[in-house]
């Protein structure tokens, strides 16, 4: 779809940039010639897909372990980034979420959600934007929420919340900043399986045959379709696209029903073998980690 050349010169960073689906994304920014900062929190992971990408596409991959919910951290990384020179484009991607029924959530486990997902994407945005105001340069920010900024998600409300006060920011900072050049667009992908995310977000761990019954296409999403527009998103030639939230679902959300509806099915017995995978999942990357 792209010309090879479309990103060179474009130094774009992309929280959670070391798997999943930041990883996709890093992965396509650098094969279309830009220079990639990925950050997050296993640094294993971050060096294990830096040296991928930069053998496979020989384009320059830097990496550190960042915790987005420290904003003086935050603060600090973007700073040095910026003293080698000013970023072209930042996606916010890292992000957390599991399922559960809210009643049984507490005030730790809301917050192990909204410090990532809604304080630490507006550090991150914070620190670059005010950067770039400064120093008079344009740039594209990209923000990875989900389609219940528009109709909600039962199950999943911290994440729900979260997506949706990051859908305001994006509309409310394309007012503002975009009198400087800078743009803000954000993608909300319908189901793009990643282990991570189906662990804790599925029931079982995996996919269910509803969950595509539920998708007017019939079927996940691929990710080269999500790099494709993140790609387009990010690259010049657009620029007038702003303050945006584009659903990339198969109409999912249109068909009626959130994502997790299903689940007011599901039994005590079933949420409770639900939170057992969900800490086998959480206790695997606490090993990955160490």
């Amino acid at each position: 779809m792209f010309k090879d050349d479309l990103l060179k010169d474009k130094r774009i960073l992309v929280t959670g940039g070391g798997t999943g689906l930041g990883k996709e994304m890093a992965t396509h920014f650098a094969k279309h010639g830009a220079q990639v900062y990925i950050c997050g929190r296993r640094g294993n992971v971050l060096e294990d897909t830096a040296n991928e990408l930069k053998e496979k596409y020989g384009v320059d991959v830097k990496h550190e372990p960042l915790d987005i919910r420290s904003p003086q951290d935050v603060d600090d990384y973007i700073g040095r980034i910026f003293d080698e020179g000013p970023l072209d484009g930042l996606v916010n991607n890292a992000a957390g979420n599991f399922i559960s029924p809210t009643k049984d959530l507490s005030s730790r486990g809301f917050d192990a959600i909204a410090n990532i997902v809604f304080h630490g994407t507006f550090y991150v945005t914070h620190s670059v934007g005010k950067r770039w105001i400064e120093q008079k340069c344009k740039g594209s920010i990209i923000s990875i929420l989900a389609t219940w900024v528009w109709t909600g998600s039962a199950y999943v409300v911290p994440s729900a919340m979260s997506k949706t006060g990051l859908d305001a920011m994006t509309k409310s900072l394309a007012v503002e900043w975009g009198p400087y050049g800078i743009r803000l667009n954000s993608i909300a992908p319908g189901p793009f399986p990643t282990e991570g995310a189906w662990a804790r977000l599925s029931p079982k761990g995996d996919i269910s045959e509803d969950t595509y019954k539920a998708i007017p296409l019939g079927r996940a999403g691929k990710m080269e379709e999500l790099q494709n527009l993140a790609t387009f998103l990010m690259a010049d030639g657009c620029e007038y696209l702003t303050g945006q939230t584009i659903a990339l679902d198969g109409a999912q959300y249109l068909s009626g029903g959130g994502t997790f509806s299903n689940l007011s099915e599901l039994s005590d017995n079933d949420w409770s073998e639900i939170r057992d995978i969900i800490r086998k999942a959480n206790n695997k990357d606490k090993k990955n980690r160490s």
